[in-house]
């Protein structure tokens, strides 16, 4: 028994854009195409697995349960989602993995939906599939370091910026960084470069070629509810959307601007800051408070430039409910 779902739509969870788990160059949290591996008497469960959360991914397959069924399938899907004992998962998988970049995700789920536990893969598919589940009340059972200590690992980072990891055996130091709090923001080359670097610094190269960045200024305290519906009206009368969105850029000043910093993680996105002399290199059109005041640009019109693919402005900034100041760069 074996049925297949068509393509889903995009959302603005930006769940669709990027790589799969199973190339070498994965982009860290993005799974895209789904197994849901199930005994027969556990089919119902399945079958509402899929209509809860089917709608964020390209497809979600279920795939009757039988001893070689991993084996038979094992390449074809970004992750599996066995719904069975964890043994019997671990069991069965175990002999067929070989290496962490190319090996799919594996998350065991209870028949009662209790909890979600990712087995392997689990910044390459397994954590987020872990998380999409929570929303049926099953908890999500992480043990990656950078999780738990709450903390945004590289790969997970990747995958908020519209990026994908090039050099995955490098992860180890930089996550380890990412623990110590020792590893900064995320730095933009622009090329044509040739770039060299130790083990122990990752490559991430941007997914696509026609995204937009949100460049965001704010006044102090403003809410995550004030930057959420200035990012959406700002998106509004262009051809783009939230998931469109490579990332939310601004200055280093407002990089920890909780409200900024929440809403980005509500909306799925990363957010990358860029320090004074960058963004007086992309200083926009439009004049600046702030650089009158404190010598600042324009961190919104200028941060928009700055992180665009192309270094151009689509479209000025706006003010927004007297708090928050968004541009938009390409």
């Amino acid at each position: 028994m074996s049925t297949d779902t068509d393509d889903a739509a995009d959302d603005d969870s930006g769940e669709s854009s990027g790589g799969h788990c199973s190339t070498p160059d994965s982009d860290g949290e993005v799974a895209e195409e789904i197994a849901i591996v199930s005994f027969e008497r556990k089919w119902d469960t399945a079958e509402e697995i899929r209509a809860e959360i089917g709608d964020r991914y390209e497809s979600i397959d279920l795939v009757e349960y039988h001893g070689d069924v991993f084996a038979e399938h094992w390449g074809e899907y970004d992750c599996f989602v066995g719904l069975m004992a964890s043994g019997i998962a671990m069991r069965k998988t175990a002999p067929l993995l070989d290496d962490k970049w190319d090996d799919p995700a594996i998350v065991v789920v209870d028949e009662e939906l209790t909890w979600a536990i990712p087995i392997t893969g689990g910044h390459h598919g397994a954590n987020q599939v872990a998380d999409d589940l929570a929303t049926m009340g099953a908890v999500p059972a992480m043990t990656t370091a950078s999780e738990a200590a709450d903390k945004q690992g590289v790969e997970k980072q990747a995958k908020a910026l519209d990026a994908h990891v090039v050099n995955g055996d490098s992860t180890v130091a930089t996550n380890l960084a990412v623990l110590d709090d020792e590893l900064g923001p995320v730095e933009r080359l622009d090329g044509p470069k040739a770039v060299m670097v130790d083990d122990d610094v990752t490559v991430l190269k941007r997914n696509g070629d026609d995204g937009v960045v949100l460049g965001t200024g704010s006044v102090s305290g403003a809410k995550k509810e004030q930057f959420e519906a200035a990012w959406r009206s700002a998106l509004e009368g262009t051809d783009y959307e939230i998931a469109d969105v490579d990332f939310v850029a601004t200055g280093t000043r407002k990089e920890e601007e909780d409200g900024l910093l929440d809403a980005a993680a509500e909306l799925d996105l990363g957010v990358i800051s860029f320090e004074k002399e960058t963004l007086e290199e992309f200083e926009g059109p439009s004049p600046s408070r702030s650089k009158e005041l404190i010598g600042w640009p324009g961190i919104s019109e200028a941060s928009a430039i700055a992180g665009g693919r192309e270094h151009e402005l689509l479209r000025e900034k706006e003010r927004y409910d007297e708090a928050v100041t968004v541009a938009i760069g390409r």
